[in-house]
């Protein structure tokens, strides 16, 4: 390979070789954190290996003795061990004040403490036996046997669940059970898995939950569609954690429903003005292949709305007219609809004159004036075409409903902004966007919102239509189909979004071991009892969390917490995923803290901390995170530092070191950051966010990732020698004084990226990667890379395209995150923007992270 070009500083010369790029001296970053000179802990890649590598020597010998397994014999069942006898995770004390072993961004890519069961624990030796992270992950992974313990960690217990790890079936890889014998507890109705015990000659199991024995159903053994019998222990639901069934008959109140798209367009004059009309008819048009069909039993129907509601008729194929017919009722108070059927119609059979309809749709409203948006009596109207089936309402509005039901008035008060008072315009401004979305739960109908007004469009009230239906709002501000990054942000978005397969009718259960209970939900769906969370439609990108509380004393080694989700997929199949997590417990406090998961927890809170702002306010909510992080530092010292730090440190475990950072990235994200900076649209649509995200994009959007690109070295931007995957560069941590003014960096928050080019980078380097010597020349703002020969170019793209895909970080997403670049020396709102995702700096008043980490100090140690 030939040598790289070095873009860094030259007083740094690489082995005595002059460096291509002469550079005036600038020096080296002082106060650039560097990373931690410890050990770091081993990598678990899967719990089970985790369990494994950590039951020592007694743990191998019984790994051994079970490998004989299979051909009909049981594990062994020993008697639950004692506790003291499992070494669980050693509490490590760090000090992690500036002057001790800091935060480094490298803390965030360690996984979760690993859960170590005691020998045995699961019925089969298999490593997938207990959950992995990316599906179900716990605040705790060792639990307190007491509710007094708990209340004395100030810990929060609860789960951060994602049930499905990837947009499509083919990349989440999970065993489905297709004979329809499924076995559950007939107390308390957990289903069968690697947690429970087999007795009298394994003719019954024992509930791992509610310790009832039940009968082993007849057919466990027997494969009724190859008419012969099998071996229990290669069973799914004895080896994997997560596994799904096809659900039989009495799993269903009717026929599974098929899959239907109600798609709702604004044609008023500033839906169509910005192109979003052509762009969105253009885009379902490319993308009727994507739409999960293989039943063939998938429906769509299109509406209209300015101030009258447009249907449109479309004929099958083959019919004496290919024409669609547009039906236009002007009743906005009681909308009714026009004709009963050919409103929603079968896209195999009417596929060629759908595909005529929306050739032409764009060119029907082209001349519009109309500036009237009646989005509220086109959702009622939405609603009553597909309620009798259940569906997805797709919204794509670039105004503000202003007629009709629903109707909403331009509020934003820039007067308002950062005051205790801009918490009244994050709460909804009308009570129909919540009551019609509870309506539109009981009926199995689900909204989503794309959101693109360049003006004020409520986003806040709009918001309750996905929140209370399991659907997501997708906010574009200022969209514009002219400029092309957004058009093909936008197109590859919905693209993807047409093409994940969400689940139907869905309803989420948590079961746990007695003494254990789900005490709060938080996420996008309607509770609809004390345990049951509704979903017309499962997404795919979206995680939900729900605390659970000790009710009296666990006295086993190991709780076990299972999630079901009873669901009808795309095609038209009832299926049940089951995923079964077990958790050691312990009576110690060291055990409670060495184990606590740093990112779960600031997944918990980021979710308190968007209730907490839409109930009193973003004062509050801050405050809130803020004092939770003294009162965790004062309880660790308090109750485990035994006070003998001496030269006045900060302690805290090694697993919770990012904890704090964690917590600042909160208070400075966009959803909450005191600012009177930040319209109320950007505000709720980050706030949503904050309430949704699955995991890894939650910590990313809290703690953005930086990347030296000038620099990188000469592996990164390039395809790794085994895994074929693009190397990345080292992240840094997010301070200025990591920035030098000859450099280029990557910022990316997982929503948006930013190339930051400092004041002195040299011509080269700008040629390298951009094509021209002459940075003044260079578009600022919204960009994307041009495609050039050289090699510096195609790393940074390798690089920044690596960056923006999701699905190599566990989780389902459709974001595709728009490129702009910043000149140091630049535009200074640009500037002033990609510095508010430093996170340790003081950008925007804000104290900076050695501040945040003295504040503490002082806290903790008054």
């Amino acid at each position: 390979m030939p040598q790289q070009p070095q873009y860094n500083d030259p007083n740094v010369q690489q082995a005595g070789v002059q460096s291509p790029y002469a550079q005036p001296q600038y020096g080296t970053p002082q106060d650039g954190y560097q990373p931690p000179q410890q050990p770091q802990p081993p990598a678990f890649s899967a719990q089970g290996a985790a369990n494994m590598l950590q039951q020592g020597v007694q743990g191998v010998t019984q790994q051994f003795s079970q490998i004989g397994l299979g051909g009909g014999t049981p594990a062994p069942q020993p008697a639950q061990q004692p506790q003291s006898q499992v070494r669980l995770n050693p509490l490590q004390p760090v000090d992690i004040s500036p002057q001790g072993q800091p935060f480094h961004v490298a803390d965030l890519d360690q996984p979760p403490p690993p859960i170590i069961l005691p020998p045995n624990s699961s019925v089969t030796p298999s490593p997938h036996a207990n959950c992995p992270p990316k599906y179900v992950r716990s605040t705790l992974n060792a639990m307190p046997t007491t509710s007094s313990l708990l209340k004395k960690s100030r810990l929060p217990f609860a789960l951060i669940i994602q049930p499905y790890a990837s947009l499509h079936d083919a990349e989440d890889d999970v065993p489905v059970q297709y004979d329809q014998v499924i076995a559950r507890c007939r107390r308390c109705r957990t289903y069968i898995n690697p947690f429970a015990s087999f007795l009298d000659h394994s003719h019954r199991w024992r509930c791992n939950m509610c310790n009832l024995t039940n009968d082993v159903p007849q057919a466990f053994d027997w494969d009724s569609a190859k008419q012969q019998s099998v071996d229990r222990w290669q069973r799914p639901e004895l080896n994997y954690s997560v596994s799904e069934f096809v659900a039989p008959q009495e799993y269903m109140v009717r026929a599974p429903q098929p899959l239907i798209y109600l798609f709702l367009f604004d044609v008023s004059y500033a839906g169509v003005s910005c192109g979003l009309l052509a762009t969105a008819a253009r885009c379902v048009l490319e993308s009727l292949d994507r739409i999960p069909n293989t039943d063939r039993r998938t429906r769509l129907g299109f509406m209209a709305v300015d101030s009258s509601l447009h249907y449109f008729q479309i004929p099958r194929d083959g019919s004496e007219s290919n024409e669609a017919r547009m039906l236009v009722v002007s009743d906005l108070d009681e909308p009714f609809l026009p004709t009963p059927e050919d409103l929603l119609v079968n896209l195999s059979e009417c596929r060629t004159n759908v595909e005529t309809f929306l050739e032409k749709l764009q060119s029907m409203f082209a001349n519009t004036t109309n500036g009237s948006s009646a989005m509220g009596s086109a959702l009622r109207a939405g609603h009553k075409l597909i309620s009798h089936v259940g569906g997805k309402v797709v919204v794509l509005s670039a105004s503000l409903p202003n007629i009709g039901h629903g109707q909403l008035t331009m509020r934003e008060d820039k007067k308002l902004l950062g005051t205790s008072k801009e918490s009244s315009l994050l709460q909804t401004q009308s009570a129909f966007y919540k009551s019609f979305a509870v309506e539109c739960s009981k009926t199995q109908v689900s909204i989503d919102m794309f959101l693109f007004s360049s003006q004020y469009q409520d986003v806040a009230s709009l918001s309750n239509l996905p929140r209370y239906t399991g659907g997501q709002t997708y906010f574009y501000p200022a969209w514009n189909a002219a400029r092309t990054e957004d058009a093909i942000k936008f197109a590859t978005e919905f693209s993807d979004y047409l093409s994940a397969e969400i689940g139907l009718e869905a309803v989420l259960r948590v079961r746990t071991t007695t003494g254990l209970r789900p005490s709060a939900f938080y996420g996008n769906f309607f509770n609809r009892s004390s345990d049951l969370c509704a979903f017309p439609a499962m997404p795919r990108d979206q995680a939900y969390v729900v605390e659970i509380a000790i009710d009296e004393t666990v006295s086993k080694a190991f709780a076990c917490l299972q999630v079901g989700v009873l669901h009808t997929t795309c095609n038209g199949e009832r299926r049940i995923r089951v995923l079964t997590l077990s958790i050691p417990t312990t009576q110690n406090l060291a055990d409670v803290y060495a184990s606590a998961d740093q990112q779960a927890i600031t997944t918990y809170f980021s979710h308190k901390a968007v209730e907490r702002a839409l109930s009193s306010g973003l004062d509050a909510a801050r405050d809130a995170v803020q004092a939770k992080v003294i009162e965790l530092l004062q309880t660790y010292k308090k109750e485990l530092g035994g006070g003998n730090m001496g030269g006045g440190g900060l302690q805290f475990p090694a697993n919770l070191r990012g904890l704090p950072m964690l917590f600042l990235g909160l208070m400075k994200n966009l959803g909450l950051r005191k600012s009177a900076q930040i319209p109320t649209d950007l505000r709720s649509a980050a706030l949503c966010l904050l309430s949704t995200l699955p995991l890894p994009l939650l910590m990313q959007y809290i703690y953005p990732r930086l990347y030296s690109l000038h620099d990188m070295p000469d592996d990164a931007g390039l395809p790794h020698a085994e895994t074929g995957a693009i190397v990345m560069p080292p992240a840094l941590n997010l301070s200025s004084g990591n920035l030098v003014p000859f450099g280029l960096y990557l910022i990316d928050d997982g929503q948006t990226q930013f190339l930051w080019l400092g004041r002195d980078a040299v011509p080269a380097l700008i040629n390298d990667v951009f094509g021209m010597e002459d940075k003044n020349q260079l578009k600022q703002g919204k960009t994307s890379l041009p495609v050039l020969d050289g090699d510096m170019n195609e790393r940074v793209r390798a690089v920044v395209e690596k960056s923006a895909d999701h699905r190599g970080k566990g989780c389902g997403s459709i974001t595709r995150p728009p490129l702009y670049l910043i000149r140091e020396d630049g535009e200074p709102s640009l500037r002033l923007w990609a510095q508010t995702m430093l996170v340790e700096d003081r950008a925007d008043q804000g104290v900076s992270g050695a501040q945040f980490l003295g504040m503490l100090r002082e806290k903790v140690l008054s």
